[in-house]
């Protein structure tokens, strides 16, 4: 079996950016994705923040990056990394397919997904009434009725661009007040098609015939129930981490991200982190990509000096 210079955990903008910077250097990389290459940014169909580019969309961010490392000499394979054992100055990178592979050292750019409600058919309608990029899905629903889930800075983002578009965007919220930032509440609720609920959770997703038509909702404190008819949800909660799998070689904060500063490192030799899945303030395409370079130059570094 060979042994690789580089095993890379993630095909994101963080995973193949790594993955160009390590072959840049010589290094033989094997690149590990458990679904496809590109990540979240795969979902959105217009990106218009990245340096150089006045707009392209992220599939096709996705699609150039990748072929880059291909024509670089990047391996890939289709697998879900599932743990990570250091032996004999090698690390062992084991999948849930049973696959066992060799390297001098690990970029771990697991990423995050995002946290939804877990509601009776909810995966089911992903995409299919439920979303949570108003930028990627918002025109979809355009002058339509759309809810949002959530009360923090993101879910108030996401309903700003919304109102922007639809016909009325109605919140709700689980806790008793919103936790966003005052500055974007104020933006949000001077919007005359917004309105909002809080505390109150959703219990039930609703169809007809099959098709995505409004939640029922029930009042935390009185139980009373409510049905809220919508063309779409948006789910704005959180992002969870996946990193739990490395626990023993990289220590995780209270919420789960790996707890490494800007030089992406770990407590382990050998090992570096990457991109969204790191403890962080800001999680963007460019902070991604920056994380990959930081990360692949400190693992040949680290292979150059062994």
């Amino acid at each position: 079996m060979a042994v690789y210079d580089v095993i890379v955990a993630g095909g994101g903008p963080a995973g193949m950016t790594a993955a160009l910077y390590a072959l840049r250097n010589g290094k033989s990389v094997l690149v590990i994705e458990k679904e496809g290459f590109g990540g979240q940014i795969t979902h959105s169909p217009k990106v218009e923040n990245y340096p150089g580019t006045l707009s392209m969309s992220g599939n096709e961010f996705a699609d150039h990056l990748f072929d880059q490392i291909i024509a670089q000499g990047a391996e890939f394979e289709i697998e879900t990394v599932s743990g990570i054992e250091v032996k004999d100055g090698l690390r062992l990178v084991s999948t849930e397919e049973g696959n066992v592979y060799e390297a001098k050292t690990v970029i771990l750019a697991t990423g995050v997904k995002h946290r939804m409600l877990g509601l009776e058919g909810e995966e089911d309608l992903v995409g299919e009434g439920i979303s949570f990029c108003a930028v990627c899905d918002g025109d979809f629903y355009a002058g339509k009725t759309v809810c949002v889930a959530g009360g923090g800075n993101s879910a108030l983002q996401e309903a700003i661009l919304l109102a922007q578009k639809c016909r009325e965007v109605i919140m709700l919220q689980d806790l008793e007040k919103f936790t966003g930032e005052a500055r974007l509440q104020d933006v949000l609720f001077a919007m005359p098609n917004v309105r909002s609920y809080t505390n109150v959770r959703i219990t039930r997703l609703l169809t007809r015939d099959g098709a995505f038509c409004g939640v029922e909702t029930e009042d935390r404190t009185s139980g009373e129930k409510q049905t809220v008819a919508c063309d779409g949800l948006f789910v704005a909660i959180g992002l969870i981490p996946e990193n739990e799998p490395f626990r023993a070689l990289a220590d995780l904060n209270s919420y789960g991200y790996f707890d490494a500063d800007e030089r992406c490192l770990t407590k382990t030799p050998g090992v570096f982190v990457a991109g969204d899945c790191r403890s962080k303030q800001i999680r963007q395409i460019t902070t991604a990509a920056a994380d990959g370079a930081v990360a692949a130059l400190a693992a040949c570094r680290y292979i150059n000096e062994m």
